[in-house]
């Protein structure tokens, strides 16, 4: 007798991430009962095996994992394009906008960026920010996967706007505290929400902005909560100076020496570590996030995602900000990179796209400590799941033997609009391109009414002469 289930996605070219490759099957299917995976194999057998309220025909799609990004600021996309091509790009670029964010626009920002991530195949969104009236509850509503991480830092109110760069940052203790125990109330209000859709982390916003005491405790503090620390770590020359000035030591050395360094840390960037400090993170546990466009675009360097690997470390990827990456889209990091890699080792076998869909995938929720729900596809996980529409332009044609080209294309040829529907936790949220849970016109209006008010927030400040792109919009060059 047939077994009675919600969706039956079949006849896809399924990537079930299964193994230590991709998990290819021909002619496969995926069948969904309530929020989770009841089994991936042949279309054949799971037909004859179940009977469904929904069968989804995914005849020339590629069906995978949704993808996963692990670091991202949704509040800074209503920045979009405003810092780019400039040195000390956080200070003289990010810095005189960001004093100028509202709650409102903050909001306005988050949507559009979950927008704009779903519809490029994003189902879990690793967001790193300051809490807001509303940050967790949209997640809730939109039906989006969401790792949220509170952010806190001792630095004064204000920000860095206006400092001299290279001086060594003031301090606001109270203020820090005041944060920190704001981040500490929202993780663990949020931890667990949504029917388990919603999980947190603790955001030490970098071991430069806080004194070693706050550093300290929030380590005591995720320990006793059981909440990972996502940071910012040894992120540019910038923190690099700051934290030698402070302790006469580079900022993995600092924090190996502090208690740091172990499989609590989710360490992002790792722009100005060396290798052997890329390797000694490593081989603590600790798990990596790379943001290759964002950290290409902002320092014109490739972090060492291919060393941290080859010691045995885990990585994900992320998309950062939109201030500096100008866009978040997972597909966008798989391609960028697998490139960046080949070209810095001037090898065109490093990160193969086999390698980077799994950072995407079933290694992305390993580092983010999600891997018994989501990542691969497989009975008993969550049921997050998109389809890619094979038939575009630009992922045709298909080849399948002696070669098979699909993988290779979605990485080097997909730009994420090409997924067709995404489906969360069992629900569909996005179906035939268009998502169903949020009102994307709406979101899009609301989100230039309040980038037209920022316009003028920032253009009303005298400490908007200081942005590095000034001189090119006077020369006519944007």
């Amino acid at each position: 007798m047939s077994e009675q289930i919600d969706i039956l996605i079949a006849h896809a070219h399924l990537f079930t991430m299964q193994g230590d490759g991709v998990g290819y099957v021909p002619d496969g299917a995926v069948a969904i009962e309530d929020s989770r995976i009841v089994a991936a194999g042949p279309t054949a057998e799971l037909t004859a095996r179940f009977q469904t309220d929904e069968l989804i025909d995914a005849s020339h799609c590629a069906v995978l994992p949704g993808l996963i990004d692990a670091h991202m600021h949704t509040t800074l996309s209503i920045m979009r394009g405003v810092a780019q091509d400039v040195s000390h790009w956080m200070q003289k670029a990010l810095a005189p906008y960001a004093r100028h964010i509202t709650p409102e626009s903050s909001a306005a920002a988050t949507r559009l960026n979950v927008v704009e991530a779903l519809k490029a195949g994003t189902t879990t969104h690793g967001d790193y920010g300051s809490p807001y009236p509303g940050w967790g509850e949209f997640f809730a509503e939109s039906g989006a996967r969401a790792c949220l991480t509170p952010i806190f830092n001792a630095l004064p109110a204000g920000g860095m706007a206006g400092w001299k760069v290279g001086d060594v940052y003031p301090f606001d203790l109270d203020k820090g505290r005041r944060a920190m125990e704001t981040a500490v109330a929202f993780a663990r209000d949020w931890n667990g929400a949504a029917d388990g859709r919603i999980t947190t982390m603790l955001g030490v916003h970098g071991p430069d902005m806080m004194p070693v005491e706050m550093l300290l405790e929030s380590k005591e503090i995720g320990q006793r909560k059981g909440l990972m620390l996502h940071v910012h770590t040894a992120q540019g020359d910038r923190e690099t100076e700051q934290i030698v000035k402070r302790y006469g030591k580079r900022p993995i050395p600092f924090l190996e020496e502090i208690g740091y360094l172990d499989d609590q840390l989710l360490a992002v960037h790792l722009t100005d570590a060396t290798n052997p400090e890329a390797e000694l993170v490593a081989r603590s546990g600790a798990r990596m996030v790379v943001c290759s466009g964002s950290i290409g675009i902002i320092d014109g360097i490739v972090p060492p995602s291919r060393v941290f690997r080859q010691a045995g470390g885990l990585v994900a990827l992320g998309s950062d900000q939109a201030c500096g990456n100008n866009c978040n889209n997972i597909f966008n990091e798989m391609k960028l990179t697998a490139l960046f890699n080949k070209i810095k080792y001037r090898d065109p076998t490093a990160m193969p796209a086999w390698e980077v869909l799994r950072m995407a995938t079933i290694e992305g929720a390993r580092a983010i400590d999600l891997d018994d729900k989501i990542g691969s596809l497989e009975a008993g996980k969550e049921a997050d799941i998109i389809l890619v529409d094979l038939t575009a332009t630009n992922l045709s044609p298909v080849l399948l033997d002696p070669i098979r080209n699909i993988v290779p294309n979605l990485v080097y040829a997909g730009s994420g609009h090409e997924v067709k529907t995404s489906i969360i936790a069992g629900k569909i949220v996005m179906r035939d391109f268009r998502v169903l849970t949020i009102d994307e016109e709406a979101v899009r209006i609301e989100a230039q009414t309040q980038a037209d008010l920022l316009d003028r927030r920032v253009a009303a400040d005298p400490l908007q002469k200081e942005l590095a792109l000034l001189r090119a919009m006077d020369a006519g060059q944007l």
